[in-house]
């Protein structure tokens, strides 16, 4: 099957990886579901700005076939207390910004009750939650059926974006917005998708828009 884009699955991903479903919302984009888990990725945690700074927050799983489980039956853990922490976390860091109380009710509804305990189904609701609250038709979003091998496409984005090491798109460009608790040394890019939506609601899309540029060198 052919796809314009892929990415990986991920929780509340950055705004790069927003930015390149805004562009290609239009075909059609394949989230990989025929990998293994990877630690230290976008695909259980994500990055947030608090009163401390940038902060990470993620949700616990369990692999039931150790480094060899498949992303799509990797479960969320039942120790701890994630959601609890989330809750608190959310609230201290953007409480006060001006679009959390607008969108922070049904987000929380989408992770306290969950049917199935995978962290892959948890995302994939929380991406088509979110897609139309940035002007991106879910319809876009496709569960590969088959592993396409590394460096055979183009738009291939699963494992270069990544919390650390990453490497942006060329295209990406990060714009500037407001943000509660920036810090002296100025604007922080690539944080989670909450970040933008907390402090710029409604014109989180326009961010996305001036994000991209297909051609940076010209």
């Amino acid at each position: 099957m052919h796809y314009d884009l892929l990415l990986s699955t991920a929780l509340t991903p950055p705004i790069s990886y927003f930015t390149l479903l805004y562009h290609h919302q239009s075909g059609r984009v394949g989230l990989e579901a025929a990998e293994h888990y990877i630690k230290q990725s976008y695909r259980n945690r994500c990055y947030i700005l608090g009163p401390n700074g940038v902060q990470p927050l993620s949700i616990p799983v369990e692999l039931p076939q150790g480094t060899k489980t498949p992303i799509t039956e990797v479960r969320l853990s039942t120790h701890g207390q994630w959601r609890s922490v989330w809750h608190q976390t959310l609230a201290t860091a953007y409480g006060a910004s001006p679009y959390y109380e607008y969108y922070i009710d049904e987000l929380e509804a989408l992770w306290g009750t969950l049917e199935d305990d995978s962290l892959w189904a948890l995302n994939l609701r929380l991406l088509q939650h979110l897609c139309p609250l940035l002007e991106i038709d879910p319809a876009c979003l496709c569960p590969t059926e088959d592993f396409t091998p590394l460096e055979c496409h183009e738009a291939d984005y699963r494992y270069s974006l990544r919390p650390k090491q990453g490497t942006l798109p060329p295209a990406y460009l990060p714009q500037a917005y407001h943000q509660l608790d920036r810090p002296a040394r100025g604007f922080v890019p690539e944080l989670s998708i909450l970040d933008l939506l907390f402090n710029m609601g409604p014109e989180s899309p326009l961010i996305l828009q001036a994000s991209y540029h297909p051609y940076p060198h010209e």
